[in-house]
């Protein structure tokens, strides 16, 4: 691990020594810096069409990177992939040492080439996605994870079809106030106890992911980042309740196929709790823990509510509110780890590998992901134009929004469709204008993005952040599960997909 920890630590510098060229010895430095502080301007309140015009004129034949960048630029993020869904299957001990570096090494892939070619423009977008959503990401999701890690069910729970479906019935009931993260990282452990006698297990903990760490996360801007977004741009707080019939029909179908199957398994194992075994009440152990993780989701609303300015950081403005987040989910996890004994961490069978697998990978497919994500963003000029013009009626912004959440960041995913909509239907309008006119006369657009944002999230081990940490720890625990091509083609083709198709017909 120390290996691994030198190599992102060499890329991190090269990034920062890259920063000396371009202003002082790059002869084209002083019209790309210009670009990089128009870009900043964007971030800080500055409408894109603005700036955009600005770099035309100011800089000549120089366009935002979203439009310059080829198709084939996306290629390490494929490879990034390929290497999650192949390699632990064709080489699977040399994944389990090596991931780190693997990772490490298709960042390099794009990293390098994309800043020999675009200098300080390149790497503004690369400390961007690193401070303002790897960090944020990683540091939400340790956080969540080390709370979550102090809090123990004890006592007899028996994983029988009815027990466990109600298991996955809260996760994802409390998904939409304490978001997908933080109910999958608080039910998960519970689940895996309750069925440690069972044989097939698989199945359960992907219906978990189905329903706990996505589509439960519908209701509420607490539930999933990409509502979170659109509250911040101006949809009231409570108009996410209008998708929840989608929701309900979603989940309905999704917990009654699961009850279905886990009956027939726990008939086929005749799996029941032994006539000896020693029945003993449950209780729940470490619930001061709770108290961080109401910290927690207080300091994502705070940071949502309030507006304290910002501060630029190598370049990077990000919101001063957004810092305090941050630094009071690290004072939480901080807190719960001195206020919880070891020796329930321990019986929780806690470990840190699961998050370490989660950080290594994941700041290699957000790097990767950074000429797809530019490509989203230039919308009808870039060369996703052929997709984003294809958008017209209400199912095309539910499955195009959707099956693009489930591989890449669903947040810039849905802001992107929010804004193509915006766009189609009160061009010119200022958002504090069209906003509410979307939310009412178009309000079937919006439930189409709102709902393919977060549902697909649900298609792959990557559409969302808990995914790939349940997936990690159920494997940590002893459960077999699928690999990423099997995890698609085996549950999501076969019963997400299906769902969707109804979904599809009945409301878009």
């Amino acid at each position: 691990m120390k290996f691994d920890r030198l190599v992102f630590l060499v890329f991190f510098l090269i990034f920062v020594v890259f920063l000396s060229p371009v202003s002082a010895q790059d002869p084209a430095g002083e019209k790309k810096n210009f670009i990089l502080e128009i870009s900043e301007e964007t971030e800080t309140g500055q409408t894109g069409e603005h700036a955009q015009a600005q770099v035309h004129e100011e800089a000549g034949s120089h366009v935002s990177l979203g439009e310059v960048l080829p198709l084939f630029s996306c290629i390490p993020f494929a490879c990034m992939l390929l290497s999650i869904a192949l390699l632990p299957l064709i080489a699977g001990n040399i994944w389990h040492h090596h991931f780190g570096k693997i990772s490490a090494f298709w960042a390099a892939s794009m990293a390098v080439p994309f800043i020999y070619l675009y200098k300080g423009v390149a790497i503004h977008e690369i400390l961007h996605i690193i401070l303002a959503d790897y960090i944020p990401f990683i540091i939400l999701l340790w956080a969540l994870f080390t709370v979550s890690g102090g809090i123990l069910l004890k006592g007899t729970l028996r994983g029988t079809p009815l027990v466990n479906t109600g298991i996955i019935l809260i996760g994802t009931f409390l998904a939409s106030w304490m978001g997908t993260t933080g109910a999958a990282m608080l039910m998960i452990r519970p689940l895996l106890r309750a069925n440690d006698h069972r044989k097939n297990k698989t199945f359960m903990v992907v219906f978990f992911i189905f329903l706990v760490a996505n589509i439960g996360g519908a209701l509420t801007p607490l539930g999933d980042p990409p509502l979170f977004l659109g509250f911040l741009h101006g949809v009231s707080f409570f108009w996410t309740f209008k998708i929840l019939p989608q929701m309900l029909l979603s989940v309905g179908i999704l917990l009654c196929v699961y009850f279905i199957l886990d009956t027939y398994y726990y008939k086929k194992e005749k799996a029941s709790v032994p006539d000896k075994e020693e029945k003993k009440p449950l209780r729940l152990v470490g619930i001061y823990n709770f108290i961080f993780l109401g910290g927690i989701v207080g300091a994502v609303l705070m940071s949502g509510v309030i507006d304290l300015g910002e501060v630029s950081t190598l370049g990077i403005h990000r919101a001063v509110q957004d810092w305090l987040r941050d630094g009071f989910l690290i004072a939480m996890g901080i807190g719960s780890l001195i206020a919880t004994p070891r020796e329930l961490r321990e019986e929780n069978q806690f470990s840190w590998f699961p998050i370490i697998e989660v950080a290594y990978l994941f700041i290699g497919i957000f790097i990767t992901m950074i000429p797809c994500l530019l490509l989203l963003k230039a919308g009808p000029n870039g060369a996703f134009a052929f997709l984003i013009n294809a958008v017209k009626e209400p199912f095309h912004y539910f499955w195009v929004a959707g099956m693009l959440s489930a591989f890449l960041d669903n947040a810039p995913t849905y802001l992107t469709f929010f804004n193509t909509a915006l766009g189609s239907f009160y061009a010119g309008m200022p958002e504090a204008s069209s906003v509410p006119l979307l939310m009412t006369e178009k309000a079937v657009y919006l439930a189409a993005i709102s709902c393919g944002s977060v549902f697909f999230g649900a298609c792959s081990y990557i559409g969302n952040a808990p995914n790939f940490m349940v997936r990690s720890i159920a494997g940590e625990a002893g459960t077999p599960m699928p690999s990423f091509f099997g995890y698609i083609l085996k549950y999501s083709l076969v019963f997400l997909i299906p769902t969707f198709i109804i979904v599809t017909f009945i409301f878009f």
